[in-house]
């Protein structure tokens, strides 16, 4: 990872501040939500499952790129994600993503930078969101579940709030021509024991969406 690269793997509380927040507020809340009400008649259910506080992580099944502005859309409290630092080389998409609270990452090893970015996050008033399954996937099965997730739910002592989203991946332009729904399951709280939290929201998705959780080797390294 390049010098400037390292510049947005690591997040303080304060960079969470009143314009990141207006500007998500702006592109999510605004901009997609439109599209997102107009095109794909977008349904939420299970908000009364989400906690008033933000001592969670918000983890969901991942379709396409319409995922994370839509978590960011529907989600009471603005929502950071981290996204794979490759992303972050091109200057464009790395201005665009910095300003709305994303921050890089090695998704091939989770480094301190991590942990202490979601700390920090906890100390502000967003929430961290994460997709699981690492990368984009057919629906109909839940695969590639990682357990970075899990092991940042247990290190920064967070319950993890299960989603499932249907939908995102089938890309439509007409207005009323597309459906969204996404589905806000109950709180998995975090606890020592990783293998447990990853199954638990595999399955848990699995209720949401009607996908197949594919338990992945319990023997695997955590990632």
């Amino acid at each position: 990872m390049s010098v400037e690269q390292n510049s947005y793997t690591k997040r303080s509380a304060k960079d969470y501040n009143l314009f990141r927040s207006f500007f998500q507020t702006l592109v999510c809340k605004g901009l997609y939500m439109l599209r997102f009400k107009l095109v794909y008649k977008l349904e939420v259910q299970g908000r009364e499952n989400i906690p008033k506080d933000n001592n969670y992580i918000v983890a969901s099944n991942h379709l396409s790129t319409l995922d994370p502005p839509l978590i960011a859309a529907i989600m009471p409290r603005h929502v950071a994600f981290m996204a794979k630092k490759e992303l972050f080389d091109i200057w464009l998409l790395r201005i665009f993503l910095d300003w709305l609270g994303a921050f890089a990452v090695n998704r091939e090893k989770l480094g301190p930078s991590t942990i202490k970015t979601v700390l920090s996050i906890k100390d502000s008033n967003w929430v961290f969101g994460i997709f699981p399954q690492g990368t984009r996937e057919e629906p109909g099965k839940i695969s590639g579940v990682t357990k970075g997730f899990a092991n940042i739910a247990k290190i920064t002592k967070c319950g993890i709030l299960p989603i499932g989203i249907i939908g995102t991946n089938e890309v439509k332009r007409l207005p009323f021509s597309g459906k969204i729904i996404v589905k806000i399951g109950k709180i998995i709280p975090y606890s020592d024991n990783i293998d447990s939290m990853v199954n638990q929201w595999g399955k848990a998705v699995e209720e949401l969406t009607g996908y197949e959780y594919i338990q992945e080797d319990q023997n695997a390294k955590i990632e």
